[in-house]
Order: C-alpha cells, then structure tokens, then sequence
C-alpha cells in the first residue's frame, strides 16, 4: 500500500496499491490537470528524485516551510509558534525526516490546517509524524477530503484552532475558504494566514479574490462582501498569503481592494476614453 501523491496539485490520497485514476482536485474546474497528464508519486520516489524542505524563519515565532525544486503547486507552508501548541498551515506535499525532526524541535504540531482544499498537501502524514495531531478541515468542504483519516476534525464559522489562533471560515474561492487570525502577529500588530482565501496581487500592493484563480473565473459580489465582512472584525496589519507576504497596512489594502473589486464588477468604474 502507498500513500499516492498527486504531481499536479500535491496533495495526498488514500492508501492503496495502485495509483487513483483521477484526482479530483485537479479536474474540477479551478485548477486543471496539467499538460502532460494525471501523474502520482510518492515520498520515497519524491526523496530519491533530490526534493527537500527548508525551515526560515519569517518573523519572531513564524516559519516558512517550502519544498526545493519547486513542487505541485508550490505554496509555502507556515508554522506559527504559540504558548499553547504550534500551528502547520498549508503543509507542503513532501516532507523528509530532517524537517520533521526541525519542526520537533520547534515544539512540534497541535493541529495542522489549510485555508482551501488546494493548499492540503500531505496533512495527514504530518499528523501522523507528531502523533496524530487534529487536521482541521471546513465541514462545507468534506467533499474535497482525498485521504480520510480518524485525525480529521470538521468545524464551521469560527473556530480557535490553538490559544490565540482563530479560523475564520470565508467562503469565496470554495464554500469553506478560510484565513487565521494571529494577533500576536507582526509585533503585536496582528497578522492574517491567507493563503488563496484572500491572495496578494502580483504588485504586492493589492489583493485579489477569485473563485479559480488560474481559469479566471470570478466571484459574484455577495461572495466578495462576505470575506471582506469576515475580516473587518479582526485586527491585523500583516498579510501572508500562500506565496508572498503584505508586511504592512494589510487591512487597509484588503478593504480597498476589494471595494474596488466590487465596483467593476457592478459596472460602477467608468470605461476608459478611446485614445
């Protein structure tokens, strides 16, 4: 039995002899499978081809966790150091034994979770490395589950996942899309765990919010004031997302930029002037 990995969005699947035929993730329509076709792996076969994953600091009591060469999706994971347990946020598809043992003695894992069904990875295994730690996932996700494992908890709304961590269920870019509010964060200023729930704009000066990012498919506006709503309550001046980092006036940036979003797609922008 092999726990597969999917090449394409890097996500674990249930342990079985032969590879999925399929990996849903992938065919739905916001992500895609990619051109040269459904491909598993394995970690064994992902250690024996070079890949390893690198622990940086980010911040005080913030790690980056990152995969080299680049893997799947690429997104970075995050571990957020607290009195009362670690968080892992959007574990990396691979993990090799060296990090396991960094990690540990960083304190370990409490819980691990994600912000959407994309940016999972190998959630289970890491559980299963510390312990079986819970892995959080949205219940309006359920559906997306790929490797289902007694240490799945389910939760909705808003929920503390470790003292002074808090999930905040968004909706958007799926029905469960969620961030973490950390408001120790930024040096006390706070900090929001995004990932693709809320993503950084190419020009690091705005966000954007979409239902596929990569087929551009967009929200509706009910959608869009949900998450802005959702996260107006909470303070926090810092943004990671799932590749890049807002350092400062986070809030302001997410307001506005999704005001903006808000009037073009309600038609309130005025065309530009024919040249």
């Amino acid at each position: 039995m092999s726990v597969w990995t999917c090449r394409g969005c890097g996500i674990e699947h249930t342990d079985t002899d032969q590879p999925p035929e399929a990996c849903a993730i992938c065919s739905d329509e916001r992500q895609f499978i990619p051109a040269s076709g459904q491909r598993w792996t394995t970690q064994a076969e992902l250690s024996h081809e070079g890949y390893r994953t690198t622990l940086e600091q980010l911040e005080e009591n913030l790690y980056g966790l990152e995969v080299t060469p680049e893997f799947a999706i690429g997104q970075r994971g995050l571990l957020v150091k607290t009195p009362g347990g670690n968080l892992l946020w959007e574990p990396p598809g691979f993990l090799d034994a060296g990090l396991v043992s960094a990690v540990g003695e960083l304190g370990g894992i409490a819980a691990v979770s994600a912000s959407h069904p994309h940016l999972t990875g190998s959630s289970i295994q890491w559980s299963h490395a510390f312990g079986g730690v819970p892995v959080l996932v949205a219940s309006a996700d359920r559906q997306w589950i790929r490797r289902p494992d007694p240490v799945i908890e389910l939760w909705a709304g808003a929920k503390e996942v470790v003292p002074g961590i808090t999930m905040l269920q968004c909706g958007g870019h799926f029905a469960g899309s969620s961030v973490a509010h950390w408001p120790l964060g930024a040096g006390g200023r706070g900090a929001l765990l995004t990932g693709d729930t809320i993503a950084i704009g190419a020009d690091r000066a705005s966000v954007n919010v979409m239902r596929s990012y990569v087929n551009r498919i967009p929200l509706p506006e009910r959608a869009v004031r949900r998450i802005l709503n959702t996260v107006a309550a909470y303070r926090y001046d810092r943004l990671y997302g799932a590749f890049d980092v807002l350092e400062s006036g986070a809030a302001v940036t997410v307001s506005t930029s999704l005001e903006r979003y808000i009037a073009w797609i309600r038609g309130d922008v005025p065309d530009e002037p024919d040249r």
